[in-house]
């Protein structure tokens, strides 16, 4: 990387384009924690309020099931939210072998008991255990086994990463996407597919929402943390596309892009007396 690019920093110091790829590429990605963006990267959130909202299932729940906690966070913040009432049996669910110690430490003084699961295999529970099943941004989602773990009558309430999420930053390093997989995460695909697993959509919201990234560390940390934004994402690879990136922010202020978020409230039919 020979050349140097400044940006201006957030505290208006210039900073070379060299050191800003190079400090977005050493931020630790374990786990959902997104603090490090303050100042460098923002996305509005959506009207509903997911933690809080899930705070309040989880006060009337008697057993819970958090699906892909990645590290524990916002399933802590939810049962934080909630306390001092809290389901009696408290499980969680994640895939990504780093982030089992980090949500396992965090959500142990909850009362919580996190399973090493891969995102792709059947649910380590018995049917019927739950009265409520969670997730907030679920990789993969399993309709048939949350029908299976679920009691009659109870909820599954999460929200979704929606169609084209952040497509604009995704274009910009990949180019123009088919219509195919624009449509991936379509909530009407995802509805038609929990009402084949037997459930009752009782409720399903969705919103588009603004993000800005401020300079190309944010960038880079966003791509290394969610890995399937880019697929195979290294800054060696992509660097021509992060130049001209960063020089794009240089010239024209934050890139903006937009996520798409969809809030899912589900239930399995009561059983008829």
């Amino acid at each position: 990387m020979a050349e140097q690019q400044r940006a201006q920093g957030a505290h208006g110091t210039h900073r070379t384009f060299e050191d800003l790829v190079a400090e977005g590429a050493a931020v630790p990605t374990e786990g959902w924690d997104f603090s490090w963006f303050e100042g460098r990267a923002s996305e509005a959130r959506p009207s509903w309020e997911y933690a809080r909202s899930a705070g309040g299932r989880l006060a009337r729940a008697t057993a819970a099931l958090d699906i892909q906690t990645g590290g524990g966070e916002v399933f802590d913040f939810a049962l934080g939210t909630a306390a001092p009432a809290r389901p009696r049996l408290l499980a969680a669910t994640e895939g990504w072998p780093p982030n089992v110690p980090k949500a396992s430490a965090l959500l142990a003084a909850r009362g919580a008991v996190v399973v090493a699961s891969p995102e792709d295999a059947p649910l380590p529970f018995a049917d019927e255990t739950f009265d409520l099943v969670l997730s907030r941004h679920p990789v993969r989602v399993h309709w048939a086994e949350i029908a299976r773990v679920l009691r009659p009558g109870g909820t599954y309430f999460a929200q979704h990463v929606g169609p084209a999420s952040a497509f604009e930053l995704v274009e910009f390093f990949l180019g123009p996407q088919p219509e195919a997989v624009r449509g991936v995460r379509h909530p009407g695909t995802e509805r038609a597919a929990a009402e084949a697993a037997g459930l009752e959509v009782a409720g399903l919201r969705a919103e588009r929402l603004r993000m800005e990234f401020h300079d190309i560390a944010a960038v880079v940390h966003f791509l290394r943390k969610v890995v399937w934004m880019v697929p195979g994402f290294t800054v060696e690879a992509y660097e021509p596309r992060l130049r001209a990136l960063h020089s794009r922010i240089e010239t024209e202020g934050p890139f903006v892009a937009h996520s798409s978020r969809h809030l899912f409230d589900v239930r399995r039919p009561a059983l008829r007396p």
